[in-house]
C-alpha cells in the first residue's frame, strides 16, 4: 500500500466506530459507536462527532478524549484558533471552547432568509429518505477570517466576525452538500451542490456554478488536491454508480474523470466528507466501502481496501 507507516487513514462509520488503516495494519477504534464528520483538529489529530452528542478528539498518538457534549444532535465540526465550531442537525451552530464551555451562536439563527430553508428529504417508494434540515458541513478559511456553514437545504451562510453574525451567499435551491476552504489560499472556496461544482474566489462571498464535463450535475463531495479540485458527481444520491472528476484550480474548460488508475465509475456516490486530502496524499471512499488512495496528488491510484460498512467520512492524519 502506498501510504507510509506514519500516515493513517481514518474512516468513520455510522454505527461501528472508526476504521484506521496504517501501513499494513487495519484496526477499529471506538467500536460499536456511531461516528460522523471527521475533521482535522489543527494539531495533527482528528475531530469526530461520537454518539451524536459528543465532540471528541483523537491526538497524534491515537488517543481519544472528549472536548465537550451538547443535547443537540451534532453533525460536523471545524477547528479555528482555540475553539471548535460545530453544526447541528437542527440547523444551529455551536462554539465549543477548550475549557468545555459551549456557546450557542444566536447570530446564525438570525441569518437573513432562514425561514426559506427546508429539509433535504425525498419520498422514494413511499418512504421519506434523506437528512433533516441541518448544517451538513462547516469550514474556515486558512487565515481564520471567514466561517462558512453549509445548510442542507439552506445555502452557505457566511460569517466574518467569528460567528457573531451570518449572511446568505448562494441560492438555497442550489442544494449544497459540502463546502471546503483551500488550505493555503484564503480567498478560494469550493462546494458540491445538486446544481454542480460551486467555486468562490472571494472567500465565499459570491459563487459561480460549473458542470461542464460532468455526466450528471448532482455533486456530493469536494476536496483540493494540490493545484486541482476534486468533485464527486452522480445522477442522484441513491444511484448505484457515481464518478469523481478533477480540474486545475485556475484552469478553464470541462471537468474530466480522474486518471491514473482511478475507476471511471465507483459503486454509489462518494458522499459528503468522503474525499480526503493531506499534502500529496488523497483518499476516496464510495458508498460500497471501496477505499482508493493516491500518494502523488492523484497522478496514480490504487484500490487500498474494501468492505467498509456504512462509512460517514474519511480523513488522512
Amino acid at each position: 500500500m502506498p501510504f507510509g507507516p506514519r500516515t493513517s487513514i481514518l474512516a468513520s462509520t455510522w454505527d461501528d466506530g472508526v476504521v484506521v488503516v496504517r501501513g499494513d495494519d487495519r484496526h477499529h477504534e471506538l467500536a460499536g459507536k456511531p461516528v460522523r464528520a471527521l475533521a482535522p483538529d489543527g494539531n495533527g489529530g482528528a475531530l469526530a462527532i461520537v454518539d451524536g452528542h459528543s465532540l471528541e478528539r483523537r491526538d497524534a498518538e491515537g488517543e481519544w478524549s472528549t472536548l465537550g457534549s451538547h443535547e443537540a444532535e451534532l453533525s460536523c465540526a471545524v477547528a479555528l484558533g482555540d475553539a471548535f465550531y460545530v453544526g447541528t442537525d437542527d440547523a444551529h451552530v455551536l462554539r465549543f471552547r477548550l475549557d468545555g464551555e459551549v456557546d450557542e451562536l444566536e447570530g446564525f439563527d438570525d441569518t437573513p432568509g432562514r425561514d426559506s430553508w427546508y429539509a433535504g428529504q425525498a419520498v422514494i417508494n413511499g418512504q421519506a429518505l434523506g437528512p433533516p434540515l441541518g448544517v451538513r458541513s462547516i469550514s474556515a478559511t486558512c487565515d481564520g477570517a471567514t466561517l462558512l456553514a453549509n445548510v442542507h437545504v439552506g445555502g452557505i451562510p457566511r460569517s466574518t466576525d467569528g460567528g457573531a453574525t451570518w449572511h446568505p451567499t448562494i441560492e438555497v435551491d442550489s442544494d449544497v452538500h459540502e463546502v471546503r476552504c483551500h488550505p493555503t489560499q484564503p480567498d478560494l472556496v469550493i462546494a458540491a451542490a445538486a446544481t454542480g461544482l460551486c467555486i468562490s474566489r472571494d472567500a465565499g462571498a459570491t459563487w459561480t456554478v460549473e458542470h461542464d464535463g460532468l455526466h450528471a450535475t448532482y455533486c456530493s463531495a469536494v476536496a483540493f488536491a494540490g493545484n486541482d479540485i476534486l468533485v464527486a458527481a452522480a445522477a442522484d444520491h441513491f444511484v448505484p454508480q457515481g464518478a469523481v472528476y478533477r480540474r486545475p484550480i485556475n484552469g478553464r474548460g470541462p471537468l474530466a474523470p480522474i486518471p491514473g488508475g482511478f475507476p471511471r465509475w465507483i459503486e454509489g456516490i462518494a458522499d459528503s466528507g468522503c474525499i480526503a486530502a493531506r499534502e500529496t496524499q488523497l483518499a476516496v471512499i464510495d458508498k460500497a466501502g471501496n477505499l482508493y488512495v493516491s500518494f502523488d496528488t492523484g497522478a496514480t491510484w490504487s484500490h487500498c481496501a474494501d468492505g467498509f460498512s456504512r462509512t460517514s467520512s474519511v480523513l488522512i492524519v
